[in-house]
């Protein structure tokens, strides 16, 4: 099984399809690997597109120290697969859990990334201190469902979040696919994930020096129906210099599986203008 050893000794599973300049697709926290297949069908016959499981997600490793899965590490995992495979430079697609791990990677790496994609990517964390500790309280029941209830009995509650019911509606058999994948993530995976990926994620209105100092082409979208997503990326459009922003009509969180067929001419065109230069950068306004 082809894979990787990251530097603190961590392996990393991944797949590679195509053939031409590469293209990374990193998947949410409901997800796995397996969730990029409408892309790279699409997307394999003009690029050499990679997918990956993240740590806690068989066949990778599913390490035991929480301390593995904190964000920076799981950005630091797209440069270990980079190196890995002779990549100088790539285009970045991530969904929720994905996008921040692309986002964090692309701040700390601008001149290897092309272009930049941020789908459903919530906030990490509220200003608001009763809210947060609300967050950190759900954050940690999930968790404590995992460990006790097993993955089977949380697929069936994460595939019905209020934020994939416009999923389930267009698409059935679709959706029942995604719950099936859900069924086989690692209980201890996904425990340790939300731990020490979650519980510490940093946040983006803190990230907002960086933001502005990224002149790297990026896309963002989201779904109308899926709320945590909607005000972060507003505030991370207002500022990116080189962002654009997409919404998705009557859409949730699976932006990817849910409308593949516009998630992907987005991505087509979105590619091609930042290939090209024509992705525009806004100027600032003069004092």
């Amino acid at each position: 099984m082809p894979h990787f050893i990251t530097d603190d000794n961590v392996r990393i599973y991944y797949e590679e399809t195509g053939s031409g300049f590469p293209v990374i697709f990193a998947h949410e926290f409901g997800d796995n690997y397996q969730t990029w297949e409408p892309q790279i069908c699409h997307f394999a016959r003009r690029y050499r597109c990679v997918t990956y499981a993240a740590r806690g997600y068989p066949p990778s490793d599913v390490p035991e120290d929480i301390g593995k899965y904190a964000v920076p590490r799981l950005a630091a995992d797209i440069g270990g697969l980079m190196d890995h495979l002779g990549f100088a430079q790539v285009h970045l697609v991530g969904l929720s859990m994905g996008s921040f791990a692309v986002l964090n990677f692309t701040l700390a790496n601008p001149e290897r990334v092309r272009s930049l994609v941020l789908g459903s990517c919530g906030s990490g964390v509220t200003t608001d201190p009763e809210q947060q500790k609300a967050r950190l309280a759900a954050v940690e029941a999930r968790a404590r469902g995992y460990e006790e209830l097993g993955s089977e009995v949380m697929a069936d509650r994460m595939a019905n979040l209020a934020v994939r019911q416009s999923f389930k509606a267009k698409d059935p058999r679709g959706w029942a696919a995604f719950r099936e994948r859900l069924k086989t993530h690692s209980a201890d995976g996904c425990a340790r994930t939300l731990r020490g990926s979650f519980f510490n994620r940093p946040s983006v209105y803190d990230q907002a020096a960086q933001l502005r100092a990224c002149k790297v082409p990026t896309l963002l979208m989201f779904g109308d129906d899926d709320g945590p997503a909607i005000e972060p990326s507003h505030f991370i459009r207002a500022q990116m210099p080189c962002s654009g922003l997409m919404v998705f009509p009557r859409s949730g969180h699976n932006l990817n599986i849910e409308e593949p067929l516009a998630f992907n001419r987005a991505l087509d065109d979105f590619f091609a203008a930042a290939e090209h230069g024509r992705w525009a950068c806004a100027v600032a306004s003069p004092e």
